[in-house]
């Protein structure tokens, strides 16, 4: 007992007072896209580096830099890496969290969406003091997974919002929902949601829960769930950061 007592206070208090203290990230972090608009000519350097085609012409100004979809970015820096004129860099912001799919495409030369308030005003009240969450693994690769589970250790401490991960649909207000949602578990994802009391919610927590990702147009994948069940927020990321999550899951506290 005195050798654990010595332990934690050498160690000292470790829960981050967040969303008041703001996390300091690792310099590898890559955050939240910024694109510059500049005149790409002929140039498709960052199309072609690009492993998910997250990159989408833009709206209005054809020949200009892309606009890049979050739901279908890995942030592997690649574009980054290939644009010769440097117009695309990640700012290492961490909350990216959004209602809307729409509110995932960062435009060139224009700010960043406030997705802070939900398209129905009021939908997510009853669950500010308490939100019970059940995790699915559809066909996920372990990465969002562990993501998610970090946020029960003390670093982060997701109780301590009222927010717990729980055993069974049966006890969830709704679904945390990762992988590209492969054809053996559709069914499933589908099971679990109807198992949930309503009113229910779903988050989409990864690129492949909100896009395929890296498995997008896979025979044996169905592009995320999107497409199969009704999202109220998406988590963008390959992992989203573990603050990302957080922030995105506070989002529908507040």
């Amino acid at each position: 007992m005195l050798r654990i007592i010595k332990e934690r206070i050498h160690q000292k208090y470790r829960t981050l007072d967040y969303p008041r203290q703001q996390p300091k990230l690792s310099s590898r972090y890559m955050g939240r896209p910024s694109l510059t608009p500049v005149d790409c000519g002929d140039c498709r350097a960052c199309y072609a580096a690009c492993p998910t085609a997250a990159l989408l012409p833009t709206e209005g100004a054809p020949g200009s830099t892309p606009t890049l979809d979050m739901g279908r970015c890995t942030f592997c820096g690649a574009c980054r890496a290939a644009c010769p004129k440097q117009a695309i860099a990640f700012t290492g912001e961490h909350r990216m969290a959004a209602f809307r799919r729409e509110d995932l495409l960062i435009v060139p030369g224009k700010p960043a969406p406030q997705a802070v308030t939900p398209p129905v005003p009021g939908k997510f009240a009853m669950f500010r003091r308490s939100l019970k969450l059940r995790q699915v693994s559809a066909a996920g690769c372990n990465a969002c997974e562990a993501d998610c589970n970090v946020l029960g250790t003390l670093v982060f401490d997701l109780p301590r919002f009222g927010i717990d991960f729980v055993a069974s649909p049966r006890h969830a207000d709704g679904i945390v929902l990762t992988g590209p949602v492969s054809e053996n578990m559709r069914l499933a994802a589908i099971d679990t949601y109807n198992a949930t009391p309503e009113p229910r919610l779903v988050v989409a927590v990864g690129s492949c829960a909100i896009s395929g990702g890296l498995f997008r147009d896979a025979p044996q994948c169905n592009n995320g769930i999107a497409d199969i069940l009704p999202v109220d927020l998406f988590v963008p990321g390959c992992p989203p950061n573990p603050w990302t999550i957080l922030d995105g899951l506070l989002m529908l506290r507040e």
